[in-house]
């Protein structure tokens, strides 16, 4: 519940320091003068950003069953299973949480935690993380994902992308009514040009990049967060360093494309873009802690 109201809290004050911010630049004149409603373009920005964030959110346990095909255990039918389910009970426990769903999946070594609060999450791992690791490493990345649901990084990455989505949508739309006005300065024709459609489309991706780049910086922040609070969970750094290291010396599986900040592991093309840290980076911040 207190991350609903930290959502909708965070909207309500996005909203606000966009109109403040229109207001004392003089961006609401220059708009309305140019015809477009300035609340009408902030109610637009915030549905678009923070409701299609949100969606996500509330459809991420169904969006990761379906997209990589993850079978909840709800009844063990081994002791793998069984052991699975219980591990990941004892975690969530001792973190203070309900017992979030227990899932395998067929793939690559991977691991990933999702779910729209901590009272509604699923912890997964694939089938290829569970041939490639002993327990105690298999532990230690079941306690990574439970720290994750502890530490609500899901919501919280997602009350980030909203507040981008919400900027990088109203800043598109400004920036394409300032060139479509400047390319038009001599025509007194009312409305909008297709210098307004181009210029906001183009400045909605170079935009769209930059918030990414944001993203993913604190994608990165919460892994090492995930790290220590799976040492914490573990009462021993020791298991997670040794499942960092197995996990780099195995080939991990990349999750579809909109959990891909999830996983145990992840990438990127570029250091900026990437979701998680090097393993080496996370090795060295769990040896250097006290």
């Amino acid at each position: 519940m207190k991350r609903i109201v930290l959502f909708l809290v965070t909207n309500i004050a996005v909203l606000l320091v966009l109109s403040v911010s229109a207001r004392l630049l003089g961006v609401d004149r220059f708009l309305t003068s140019n015809g477009l409603n300035m609340g009408m373009l902030l109610a637009f920005a915030a549905l678009i950003g923070f409701g299609g964030s949100f969606m996500s959110l509330l459809m991420s346990k169904t969006i990761a069953k379906w997209s990589t095909g993850a079978r909840v255990i709800a009844q063990p039918a081994n002791q793998d299973e069984a052991w699975l389910v219980n591990t990941v009970k004892r975690l969530s426990s001792k973190a203070g949480l309900p017992t979030p769903e227990v899932a395998i999946y067929d793939g690559a070594p991977n691991a990933f935690a999702t779910g729209a609060s901590k009272s509604r999450s699923l912890v997964a791992v694939s089938t290829g993380l569970l041939q490639g690791m002993n327990k105690q490493q298999v532990e230690a990345v079941l306690a990574h994902e439970v720290a994750h649901i502890q530490n609500g990084d899901m919501v919280t990455l997602t009350l980030i992308q909203g507040v981008l989505n919400t900027f990088v949508i109203f800043l598109s739309r400004v920036a394409g009514y300032a060139i479509d006005s400047f390319l038009r300065r001599d025509d007194d024709e009312g409305g909008v040009g297709i210098g307004y459609m181009i210029g906001s489309i183009v400045c909605e991706i170079l935009f769209g990049i930059l918030a990414s780049i944001v993203v993913m910086y604190f994608s990165r922040k919460r892994e090492f967060r995930a790290d220590a609070g799976a040492a914490s969970l573990m009462g021993d750094r020791r298991p997670m360093i040794e499942a960092l290291r197995a996990l780099g010396g195995l080939e991990a599986g990349q999750l579809p494309k909109q959990m891909a900040a999830s996983g145990i592991a992840g990438g990127g093309m570029m250091a900026l873009f990437s979701s998680h840290p090097p393993l080496e980076s996370r090795i060295a911040a769990l040896e250097a802690a006290r």
